[in-house]
């Protein structure tokens, strides 16, 4: 079968190779792979890659063979599913305890869409705590997260501010019933919630932005610049602000990817998906990914998906 694996080139920074199919782990299936979404994190990783990185961590497609153990969907179904590596191939084998079944009413291409950053969104909001009548602002908000926090958060009734570096990549949360502006300075507070992605200048900045007692929760450092804080200055701003780091990771995943699922097919949650295209230009993608011209997700086919 055909698999990508890192190259170490920034501009060409996977390429295909032939390997051996995946033998899949008693509790785990293997699923054909008709699609997958790389994300913006994985194109960091790909810049000096570990030895024996198989990247690919959000795939959807068809059980070919299902789960030694019994556990999981049967063979023949559709599923999207959440693996630890190896999804940017033919073949994945994916524990079943990060599957969801698909619904004939949500086609692949969205499926694919969904896993780390819609299970980031959710569980970013649950931290979060309950939003309704809530003002949060949302910084680094045109990636495929900061759409699914954004459809969420204004769904349970938070009165939400997102930050994007220019107009058009923030065309899409306006729709969706966001505030935007261009930088956290021009953001109005205060805030009872700031989800904070970008770090560097911009953490100290959004955490003045709090109401007195409010929550900053840090969930990324999408600028690769560190944080600097002074104690005095925040002696200046709101009092008893709590900082709570967050980090998305840990399975079991089944249960919030088929939460997603059914929020996509009851209309609730709509995919930003900025490029659909051939698995052939993946390179290209992921150079396009990084560089933030793909506004929301990515998704690349393998074959024809549904």
């Amino acid at each position: 079968m055909q698999r990508l694996i890192p190259t170490g080139d920034a501009a060409r920074p996977v390429a295909f190779v032939e390997a051996p199919q995946p033998v899949p782990e008693p509790g785990e299936a293997l699923v054909k792979v008709e699609a997958f979404a790389p994300n913006r994190g994985e194109t960091f990783l790909l810049e000096t890659p570990r030895p024996g990185l198989l990247p690919g961590k959000d795939i959807a497609g068809l059980v070919v063979q299902a789960a030694a153990d019994g556990t999981g969907p049967g063979i023949g179904t559709r599923v999207v599913g959440h693996p630890a590596l190896g999804g940017w191939a033919e073949y994945a084998a994916v524990p079943t305890h990060s599957l969801a079944v698909l619904p004939d009413s949500v086609d692949t291409v969205r499926a694919a869409s969904l896993p780390l950053a819609g299970i980031t969104a959710l569980r970013l909001l649950r931290t979060a705590g309950s939003l309704a009548g809530r003002r949060v602002l949302l910084t680094g908000a045109s990636g495929g997260v900061g759409h699914f926090v954004t459809e969420l958060a204004v769904g349970a009734g938070a009165e939400l501010t997102a930050v994007t570096a220019t107009a058009a990549r923030g065309v899409r949360l306006a729709e969706l019933g966001a505030t935007v502006v261009h930088e956290v300075a021009a953001a109005e507070g205060p805030f009872d919630v700031v989800l904070e992605s970008t770090g560097g200048p911009n953490l100290p900045v959004a955490l003045a932005k709090l109401r007195p007692g409010g929550l900053l929760v840090w969930f990324g450092q999408a600028s690769r610049t560190p944080v600097s804080l002074d104690f005095f200055d925040i002696l200046g701003g709101p009092e008893r602000a709590t900082i709570q780091h967050f980090h998305y990771a840990g399975a079991p995943y089944g249960s919030d990817l088929a939460a997603l699922v059914s929020l996509v097919e009851q209309g609730r949650l709509h995919p930003e998906i900025g490029r659909t295209t051939h698995w052939a230009e993946t390179a290209d993608t992921l150079v396009d990914l990084r560089e933030r011209r793909i506004r929301g997700k990515a998704v690349l086919l393998t074959g024809e998906a549904r």
